[in-house]
């Protein structure tokens, strides 16, 4: 891994982009392929949640746990909870306005220091604190 290259953290907006071939989903390819050579790709455990029970919902059951089961295979590096992560988190969520979920996402990307890949607008009131690289803003 190259020295200085920032990580990455996938939002479920990313990974969702990723799924459908949303546009912006060539971008989330390419930091694949970077992860565990030049730089490492995170997701949060609440992404993984979250990607879960929305395809559960639009889909079935099965679809559900075929989507996640793929998800796990791509070489993400997933972020559990731990003290210190929740208590940004619920800084975030007390600060800004954004759902729970967002909110446990950029705590993730804050303590890594990561580069946050998302499609969602909410996250443009943390430009300021953590590195944002947008795609093309969701339509879901």
């Amino acid at each position: 891994m190259r020295e200085g290259s920032k990580p990455f953290v996938l939002d479920t907006s990313a990974v969702f982009c990723l799924k459908d071939n949303e546009e912006g989903a060539e971008v989330v390819k390419k930091i694949l392929e970077q992860a565990g050579k030049e730089r490492r790709v995170y997701v949060s455990f609440v992404s993984l949640t979250e990607y879960f029970y929305v395809v559960y919902r639009e889909s079935s059951r099965e679809e559900a746990y075929r989507a996640y089961l793929e998800l796990k295979m791509l070489p993400l590096q997933i972020v559990e909870s731990d003290e210190p992560l929740r208590l940004t988190a619920g800084e975030i969520k007390a600060n800004f306005s954004m759902s729970f979920a967002d909110a446990w996402v950029a705590a993730t990307a804050e303590h890594l220091q990561a580069e946050l890949v998302h499609k969602d607008s909410e996250f443009e009131v943390l430009g300021n604190r953590i590195i944002l690289k947008g795609l093309p803003h969701n339509k879901r």
